[in-house]
């Protein structure tokens, strides 16, 4: 869509407001509107101030300025909206240089895909992602000096089989046996349906959605494959709609990875594949049908995984799903079939050209623009430098003998200890000026200081339960 047909959009469709959104460094949307007779074509180049120094890990207060430019390719009537509204998608600018603001999310995104174009190693960078969120009914939590708690609920929850519904009608999804049952186990199939088919009406394609493997409303959606930024972008609008359902219909979505203790946590496992001139550079005659390229990728994934966490696995609550026994990966490793090791190689088609990468680590917390360009950073540093993978995990990873098993590499255990690998390991990052050491030195600063300090300095509710007596 050029801007011209976004102007044309909003009279056919009668929009009253405009609605724009970016992303801010953590990895929430914002957004602030304006009336639809204040877009012209010429907003589109010279953008719209705002302050910056209100959106975390953006601006100082005496720098605060910053520009968003709508992007007229993402333009879409807002399906949630009261009254008519075109939504769209923009970039951040310095409004004296006009250059793309570097702690932009999707500005590093758009300098990922260009520096992957500028090596030659391939010219597209195409992801698909499995979206995992629980859905609940209820949600109660707070935080002072002499309280903690949380709460939720869920009528799917098993902990509620004995509750006084009146009528409680059973069939409430047992953990770990929540994959895939049929309604009206799976009540929230009509809601999923839903979310699909709004998603569809927004260009966003989806290739299967199921209930998953946790009791208390955890559900899966899949997502087609696109190009990066386009990718990072559909994840966003995915988690927009998927909430928005959700409260429309009196409850409420998290993408938060691991919120019950002893079940499944939420992933955000994401396929990478690359192309150059339309052909996949995956296939080959190596292990799982894969090039030697594809292995190098691999490698490099793998030589990066700690570093990696810092962005795949943001929260201090990530590193409450990264345990054994729940399907979520921690061993650093790779293998057609085990979904043990944090990367995969999936076995869906016997085409070549459906060859793709899967990393498992990432979970739905995770900022899309800045996992996507890591992963992408990671896997052109292994074929620049030739990084071979070792040998793949085919076995169950846990079932080893335990000698052989301590040796296995693992994942970082806190978001401390991913933020330290990213501060000894982030040379790769910091090619083709992608990741700047003022983003990283931010992000490092940032998730220290809001959360993994946060976290540390509390007294946790579990505290009492272990000391209080002591």
């Amino acid at each position: 869509m050029t801007p011209r047909e976004v102007l044309a959009l909003i009279r056919s469709k009668e929009a009253q407001t405009v609605d724009l959104r970016f992303m801010d460094f953590p990895g929430v949307w914002q957004h602030f509107a304006i009336p639809a007779d204040r877009l012209t074509e010429e907003t589109f180049e010279e953008g719209i101030g705002f302050d910056g120094s209100s959106v975390a890990g953006w601006r100082q207060i005496n720098e605060a300025d910053l520009l968003v430019v709508p992007q007229p390719e993402t333009a879409l009537i807002d399906p949630f909206a009261a009254r008519p509204t075109l939504m769209m998608i923009c970039n951040i600018q310095d409004p004296l240089t006009k250059q793309d603001y570097t702690r932009d999310p999707r500005n590093i995104a758009r300098k990922a895909l260009g520096h992957l174009r500028s090596t030659g190693v391939a010219d597209q960078a195409r992801i698909a992602t499995e979206i995992e969120f629980f859905i609940f009914d209820d949600v109660r939590f707070d935080q002072h000096g002499h309280q903690a708690f949380h709460l939720v609920d869920s009528i799917e929850g098993d902990w509620n089989t004995g509750r006084d519904e009146r009528p409680n009608l059973g069939s409430k999804p047992r953990s770990p046996l929540g994959y895939f049952p049929c309604p009206p186990t799976d009540t929230l199939a009509d809601l999923r349906a839903e979310m699909v088919g709004i998603l569809a009406e927004c260009g966003v394609r989806v290739t299967a959605h199921f209930h998953e493997a946790a009791t208390g409303g955890q559900c899966e959606i899949d997502l087609d494959w696109a190009d990066l930024v386009q990718a990072a972008d559909q994840v966003m609008l995915a988690r927009y709609v998927i909430r928005s359902v959700a409260r429309r219909h009196g409850k409420t979505a998290t993408f938060m990875p691991k919120p019950l203790f002893g079940d499944n946590g939420s992933g955000l496992h994401t396929h990478l594949a690359m192309r150059k001139e339309g052909e996949s550079i995956l296939p080959g005659h190596g292990y799982a049908g894969l090039s030697d390229t594809a292995l190098y990728m691999i490698g490099g994934i793998l030589k990066h995984a700690n570093a990696l966490c810092a962005f795949a696995n943001p929260t201090t609550n990530s590193y409450k799903r990264l345990v054994p026994g729940f399907e979520a990966p921690t061993r650093i490793g790779y293998s057609r079939r085990n979904r043990e090791a944090i990367v995969r190689v999936p076995i869906h088609s016997f085409s070549p050209h459906a060859q793709s990468i899967e990393y498992r680590a990432p979970d739905a917390a995770a900022n899309p623009y800045l996992l996507f360009s890591a992963l992408v950073m990671a896997a052109l540093d292994g074929v620049q430098t030739k990084s071979a993978p070792g040998e793949p995990y085919d076995r169950d990873l846990y079932d080893l003998d335990p000698q052989i098993n301590d040796r296995q590499p693992t994942l970082p255990l806190t978001l401390k200890d991913s933020l330290e690998a990213l501060q000894r390991d982030q040379e790769f990052l910091l090619r083709g000026d992608v990741f700047t050491p003022d983003v990283l030195d931010t992000w490092i600063w940032y998730k220290r200081t809001h959360e993994s300090e946060a976290v540390r300095v509390r007294p946790h509710p579990y505290e009492f339960v272990l000391y209080y007596d002591v």
